[in-house]
């Protein structure tokens, strides 16, 4: 049993009561906010103490009543880490005191006996001589004019605010949250298969990836992910579009890991040498980007560990090995562990092994090959040893799967997420998703990476469509999301033929060796380039989080705006969702941009044509024609009016 009065309800952020620390990154604003509220009439404070994980110190910044009993405060908290933060609350009567006398004094009430109770809440709370000095003052009836002057002043103000009546305190759990590094909400990734990265015609290697970092790199990329690059598996090698059996020359799946010439933690001989992977990532740190390896745990059926780690893979009845199924789709080139077989800690801490050893090769980005097939505490495990011996190590989660295990994942520790953007299309759809992620207890734990295409899928709004789709979704991926990622050399050459009518490439990559001109540039790469640019100028598209639909008058165009949440940046997007027909509409100005004393007066520069405009009022036509450029991105500025 306590004194207690005070409620505090609904703390945020958290994630599932503080089992899962909250996610932010050492450039987004920490927004604290809790339900508090007690009986009677009583003046509430509240602040909010946080500290790094460890740390004896708390720090603390007051909490301010907004309306309806909802409380918050916002900080950015500049040094990585894990935090751990409490919500405390308490009634003040010197506040409730103070508030009642001005209100009296204002109404002309005599306020005498008021006088000698304030004189008692100074002597208790501040035995500062200068305040007990005031204290004594206010008994003094000869100076009742200017005692109830003084108690109006901003002065007496202050000294509520700095010395409050701390009663009945209480105080919420202890939270949890994780700031990260900067990277971890905003990369920009490109996608290609090694051994397609020859510029003359042969089987590419990790030399030829070299080649190709300046040209990346000059488009704006900082993440370039390649598909695995370990040996592939000879036996039941999968042949051109997937078929079950290969021809002499074909080069597999990339994904069907280890053979005799090694397995997780060798490259293969076509690629080039681990000495070769190693360079690679030095030039493209050079060039500032990261190399994320994949990391897919499953082997095809001449990996060593089949050999001499049999008890790792499920037995059949007849004593062959349970490869991959996802009926009606088999898998016969690969063998998926067991994790529940008797060793499971030995292969746990082998594939934990796996992770150290890339990372120890200077990797510090992996995309995770589906992980939503392996058990959840497997990666809580593997990622919390992971951060516990290395810093800023990236995991994405390849997961298109159901919404509660991409989410699990999310909350256990992946950095990012693959999503269900790739199938949201329509201006419905694609609102009602980005509010989904960005206004629901998600966006305290899942970082969403948006991909249009991936060498797995080819969307059916993509089949046989031509360039202003693809420039359509790769403006949506851009702006919508901080992190987004485009399967590179298919996406530039506009790959659009699917295979059967299904939503798979014709002539897959994943089991066929590429020729692209990789000198080759179009209308599509200098997109990309202005966009990456872009993006990187631009502190408000670092963020997914502060976006804000505009209404419009035409359900073919979608608005957005963005503001970092430093103020110090915006950007204003308007998307053609029609790839054939010119759409136009007027458009209603945040609020954010019409809140001037002196009338509008906003200038835009849309970064993709160089033009620039003033809108001086608050709804303003626009005009997409999707030949010329099927979007805006204006980056905007506010100006006060002469007028």
């Amino acid at each position: 049993m306590t004194r207690s009065r005070v409620i505090i309800e609904n703390v945020q952020p958290q994630v599932e009561s503080g089992l899962y620390p909250a996610k932010r990154t050492v450039k987004e604003l920490v927004t604290f906010k809790a339900h508090i509220f007690t009986d009677g009439h009583d003046h509430i404070r509240a602040e909010v103490l946080y500290r790094k994980k460890q740390e004896k110190k708390w720090l603390k910044q007051s909490l301010t009543h907004k309306q309806n009993d909802e409380w918050e405060t916002s900080l950015f908290i500049p040094e990585k880490g894990l935090y751990e933060f409490q919500i405390h609350a308490w009634i003040d009567h010197f506040e409730t005191w103070y508030d009642g006398f001005i209100k009296k004094a204002n109404a002309k009430v005599d306020v005498s006996v008021e006088l000698l109770e304030g004189a008692i809440f100074l002597k208790k709370l501040s035995t500062d001589k200068k305040i007990v000095k005031l204290a004594n003052q206010l008994e003094d009836k000869t100076k009742f004019a200017e005692n109830v002057a003084w108690i109006q002043s901003k002065e007496f103000e202050e000294i509520v605010v700095n010395h409050p009546d701390k009663q009945f305190q209480t105080e919420s759990n202890i939270y949890s949250l994780q700031i990260e590094e900067h990277r971890a909400n905003f990369t920009t990734w490109y996608e290609l298969f090694p051994r397609s990265a020859s510029l003359n015609g042969k089987h590419g290697t990790l030399r030829d990836v070299e080649k190709l970092l300046p040209r990346i790199a000059s488009m704006g990329f900082d993440v370039l992910y390649m598909p695995p690059v370990h040996p592939i598996g000879k036996i039941n090698r999968k042949g051109k579009n997937n078929n079950v059996r290969s021809v002499s020359g074909e080069p597999g799946s990339p994904w069907a890991i280890g053979s005799d010439e090694g397995g997780h933690k060798a490259i293969h001989p076509d690629l080039g040498t681990l000495d070769d992977y190693k360079n690679l990532i030095k030039k493209a740190n050079e060039h500032g980007i990261d190399i994320a390896l994949d990391l897919a745990f499953q082997c095809a059926p001449d990996h060593p560990y089949v050999k001499e780690h049999p008890e790792w893979f499920k037995q059949r009845p007849d004593g062959s090995i349970q490869y991959a199924e996802n009926p009606p789709k088999k898998y016969q080139d690969i063998y998926p562990f067991d994790y529940e077989c008797e060793s499971w800690q030995e292969l746990w801490e082998e594939l934990k092994s796996v992770v150290f050893f890339w990372i120890d090769c200077g990797v510090k980005v992996f995309r995770v090959d589906n992980p939503h097939t392996k058990p959840i505490p497997f990666w809580q495990w593997v990622i919390a040893e992971t951060n516990k011996k290395y810093e800023d190590v990236i995991f994405l989660s390849e997961a298109f799967t159901r919404p509660k295990i991409m989410a699990s994942l999310a909350k256990v520790g992946f950095t990012q997420g693959y999503t269900y953007f790739t199938w949201r299309v329509t201006k419905a759809e694609l609102m009602q998703y980005m509010n989904e992620l960005v206004h629901t207890s998600s966006r305290d734990y899942f970082r969403p990476n948006f991909w249009p295409t991936t060498p797995d899928i080819l969307p059916y709004h993509l089949h046989y469509q031509g360039e202003n789709m693809f420039i359509i979704r790769l403006a949506l991926a851009a702006t919508l999301s901080s992190n987004y990622g485009i399967y590179g050399p298919a996406y530039e050459l506009l790959d659009n033929t699917p295979w059967n009518g299904k939503e798979e490439f014709n002539d897959s990559e994943k089991y066929e060796v590429k020729h692209y001109d990789w000198k080759k540039t179009n209308r599509i790469t200098d997109i990309m380039t202005i966009l990456n640019k872009t993006r990187k100028s631009n502190l408000a598209l670092q963020s997914t989080w502060n976006i804000e639909f505009l209404n419009i008058e035409n359900p073919n165009l979608l608005a957005f705006y963005k503001k970092s949440d430093d103020n110090s940046n915006r950007v204003l997007v308007v998307i053609n969702l029609d790839q054939h027909n010119k759409q136009a509409g007027y458009l209603q100005l945040s609020s954010d941009l019409k809140n001037t004393q002196k009338g509008i007066n906003v200038k835009l520069k849309d970064v993709m044509t160089g033009e620039n405009y003033t809108w001086t009022q608050e709804w303003n036509y626009v005009e997409l024609d999707p030949n010329r450029m099927p979007f805006h991105l204006f980056e905007v500025s506010i100006h006060e009016s002469n007028l």
